[in-house]
């Protein structure tokens, strides 16, 4: 299930602040300034510290030019 777009534009990063990439078919919010990705369980984002997971170099490649992924942030919509 999809994250509502409103609920999109509210997110962001919780260590650096900034917006993230969303990649549903992946079910990520992936920070591409950290190289971590926070997992989507159902439509609800866990963006927890503790619980986001270091990303491989072919995974950030493939996050990073997935053009279906959107970005969080109100200004980046």
């Amino acid at each position: 299930m999809a994250i509502d777009s409103f609920l999109l534009e509210l997110l962001e990063d919780p260590v650096d602040h900034g917006p993230l990439l969303y990649l549903e078919d992946a079910g990520v919010l992936y920070n591409a300034r950290r190289r971590v990705a926070y997992e989507v369980r159902g439509s609800i984002p866990v963006l927890l510290p503790d619980e986001a997971r270091a990303v491989t170099d072919e995974e950030h490649d493939r996050f990073v030019g997935d053009p279906a992924a959107r970005t969080t942030g109100r200004s980046l919509s």
